[in-house]
């Protein structure tokens, strides 16, 4: 090393020293609010169902079973805020599945980045333990938990930005259990009878 440069590193490592050691009375104004700088919230949610609630919702549970990458597709569409397409990212996770026989390794890192997106808790463990162990019911749960926020998975990104600027409001779905569902037909049932 020159002695030119070993003199550009001492002035620099010591401006460099000297800034750290001087404790700041002002913060620096950058335009950006200090909430949003780095700092990861104090509480996080869980998800709304369960890893294995994958027959809560049959007909998404059997698409997984079939056909996972279009399942992963809707998620990422979503996940990516209309950035990717279904088809583009569900193509993407069957060549990585036909080349490497392990998708988990790139489904993985669309459910770490919902869950940052969300707030969610990493259960049952983290996110690429969950996918390779158990990535269809993550895929399932996954897609639960976008529907229950209020996405529609079926039209995709654009399709519920253009959805909610119409001014159709995403309310969040409720499931439905057997015994609600037959409560909601039995008061159906008896206001029509009481109003004939």
């Amino acid at each position: 090393m020159s002695s030119a440069s070993k003199n550009d590193y001492n002035r620099f490592s010591t401006v460099s020293n000297s800034l750290a050691a001087t404790p700041f009375t002002q913060a620096t104004t950058t335009g950006i609010p200090m909430n949003s700088l780095n700092q990861q919230p104090k509480n996080k949610v869980s998800w709304s169902s369960g890893l294995c609630d994958c027959f809560s919702d049959w007909r998404n549970c059997c698409l997984t079973c079939w056909c996972p990458c279009m399942t992963f597709g809707q998620i990422a569409e979503i996940v990516d805020k209309g950035s990717s397409s279904c088809g583009v990212t569900g193509a993407l996770c069957t060549l990585i599945c036909c080349v490497t026989c392990c998708p988990c390794c790139f489904t993985c890192f669309y459910r770490s980045k919902m869950r940052k997106q969300y707030m969610l808790k990493e259960k049952p463990c983290c996110d690429c333990l969950v996918h390779c162990c158990c990535m269809y019911c993550a895929l399932c749960q996954e897609h639960r938990e976008l529907r229950n926020r209020g996405f529609d998975m079926t039209v995709g990104w654009h399709g519920n930005l253009d959805r909610e600027t119409r001014g159709v409001a995403m309310t969040p779905i409720v499931p439905m259990t057997p015994m609600t569902a037959l409560d909601t037909v039995m008061e159906e049932q008896e206001s029509m009878s009481s109003s004939n």
